[in-house]
């Protein structure tokens, strides 16, 4: 069972931004170029991580007391 909210909700936006970073702002700033490309690539592969974490949570069922 997938948690649609963590993947979609945070995983997804997280690539997005990171690749937006690392593509189109790095080459606008010439002498942050490689702090900005490593900071983009770094929200990528940890939104990556997100997004798997998120598609392998389950529930788990309430212990009744």
């Amino acid at each position: 069972m997938t948690s649609k909210q963590i993947s979609l909700g945070i995983g997804t936006p997280m690539i997005v931004v990171g690749a937006l970073l690392a593509i189109l702002l790095a080459p606008t700033q010439p002498s942050l170029k490689d702090t900005i490309e490593f900071v983009g690539s770094l929200i990528g592969i940890l939104g990556a991580l997100i997004f798997i974490a998120g598609l392998f949570t389950r529930k788990l069922a309430a212990i009744p007391s």
